[in-house]
């Protein structure tokens, strides 16, 4: 009987939205998430409800105390009321922010302003108290670059709260979008042999003894003795997997973690980040554009409708016209050209002495962020799908045009941030996908099998990559990658 009561008890646990269950010996009790109490308020009016935060701030005034706590549900902050009848009146009132306090009490109509209820509290504990005053998150403004430094604080923050929970959002919606399209999720290996950009920007794993291997007794490395037997790397991107999933399973997605080697301190790149990478059986350059510019739009409807609150709060203090931007690249009809036709239109520019570039502008270069932004920004005024760039500088697995000297390569620019997502239709003739690993210098050998997907029933197929870091910066305002993720990985930097 214990275990069907038991039972009973998680069945319930999910069957209420809004609200955490906790089990205890004594039976189950309820906590409310403080965004519950926006949404449904007026309903709760003296009701008795239970709940938790951090304070973000405690005041005393004569004989009462308030309490602003939030739990990281909501963009606000609930009033928490106590008076001189609370049986530890004095230790609460004499808490510090940051203290983490759980709550029993009535939600009431409030007479402050900005607020429509508050918690008339009949009982607070001191779940985990602040031992000192160095707490380094006080009311006043703080700095994005101080928060950096202590990133396993910040989510208390206004700020990085409504950032991860459009991350979340952006997640969430991204497994949504793609299982309405039919696509499967696959989870493609972190540790991998193969280089599928061919950079060489790789980050190696190796159970070898490196201090031994820097003592110069040995010339070369004996990967016998090591744990793959081969040289092994953490990945740049899923997509050779993926695109061998596609093979058998028609539309696959892979959404994890990549990494690059690079050297980079910008405000753009990471050495860690995440990639949502769809490869689709059947598809042409054409389907792959409608699929990516269904997905965006679809991300962005997501987000307008789940987080407002987090959407005005940016938009108060990152970049005003935030929402705006937003709804009109939802609403927009994205341009497709050529790059011949982006060059063209650059040079013209240039010509006309419209706008004065740092970078030279050239046929069989490829386009700077100053090009992208003046396509989308100033000529374009919208988003723009760039295509069939120069094999030149594109990688060995996209298809050849006829012209052989261009590939079936396109990029999505975006106002305001640039290149969002990269893709092309991939090269299914063995042959000449051969020949361009030859020219890329990368070892046959090594991507055997690859070459073995356009030698058993080959098709043509597409796909895509979007870095999530990179859309988060563009859906928050956010000018700083290492702002929109948790525990930011960047040269010289893997702490925590």
């Amino acid at each position: 009987m214990r275990g069907k009561n038991n039972q009973l008890k998680r069945d319930l646990c999910y069957s209420f939205d809004g609200f955490f269950w906790f089990f205890l010996s004594k039976g189950i009790f309820i906590m409310t998430l403080i965004k519950s109490l926006f949404s449904d308020g007026q309903e709760l009016i003296n009701k008795e409800v239970s709940l938790f935060g951090w304070a973000r701030s405690v005041r005393r005034s004569k004989n009462v105390a308030f309490l602003a706590l939030n739990d990281g549900s909501t963009q606000g902050t609930i009033q928490v009321v106590c008076d001189e009848n609370l049986a530890n009146f004095e230790e609460v009132s004499g808490k510090l922010a940051g203290t983490c306090f759980s709550v029993d009490g009535v939600v009431v109509k409030s007479m402050g302003k900005g607020q429509s209820i508050e918690i008339q509290a009949k009982k607070v504990v001191v779940e985990g108290d602040v031992s000192s005053e160095g707490y380094p998150l006080q009311k006043k403004a703080t700095s994005l670059e101080f928060l950096r430094e202590i990133p396993h604080l910040r989510a208390r923050t206004n700020t990085f709260g409504a950032v991860f929970r459009l991350r979340h959002s952006i997640s969430f919606a991204t497994h949504q979008f793609f299982h309405q399209e039919n696509f499967y999720y696959m989870n493609t290996p972190i540790v991998t042999a193969s280089d599928c950009e061919g950079a060489g920007e790789l980050f190696r794993v190796t159970t070898l003894d490196l201090d031994k291997l820097a003592d110069g007794e040995k010339k070369k490395v004996d990967y016998n003795f090591d744990f793959y037997k081969k040289p092994a790397y953490l990945t740049v991107s899923g997509q050779l997997n993926a695109e061998a999933m596609a093979m058998g399973l028609g539309r696959v997605y892979t959404f994890g973690p990549t990494f690059r080697a690079e050297n980079s301190h910008t405000s753009r790149h990471l050495s860690e980040f995440w990639m949502v990478e769809p490869e689709a059986a059947g598809f042409d350059l054409n389907d792959n554009m409608d699929l990516a510019e269904n997905y965006l739009k679809y991300l962005i409807n997501f987000i307008l409708k789940e987080n407002p609150e987090e959407l005005a709060f940016l938009a108060q203090h990152y970049q005003k016209d935030l929402v705006e931007s937003l709804e009109k690249v939802r609403s927009s009809n994205f341009v497709r050209l050529t790059y011949t036709e982006a060059i063209s239109i650059l040079e013209e520019a240039m010509k006309n002495k419209k706008v004065k570039f740092e970078y030279k502008v050239a046929y069989g270069t490829d386009l700077q962020s100053e090009h992208e932004r003046y396509l989308t920004d100033v000529h374009f005024k919208g988003p723009v799908f760039v295509t069939d760039y120069p094999k030149s500088f594109k990688a060995f697995y996209m298809k050849l045009n006829d012209d052989n000297e261009t590939v079936r390569a396109m990029d999505l620019l975006i106002p305001g941030i640039g290149e969002l997502i990269g893709g092309s239709q991939r090269e299914d003739n063995e042959e000449k996908l051969l020949a361009r690993m030859k020219d890329a210098h990368l070892d046959p050998e090594t991507y055997d099998w690859y070459l073995q997907l356009r030698r058993f029933g080959s098709i043509k197929h597409s796909g895509f990559g979007m870095g999530l870091e990179r859309m988060i910066m563009y859906v928050t305002g956010m000018s700083n990658i290492r702002d929109v993720i948790a525990f930011p990985r960047f040269p010289g930097s893997a702490e925590f």
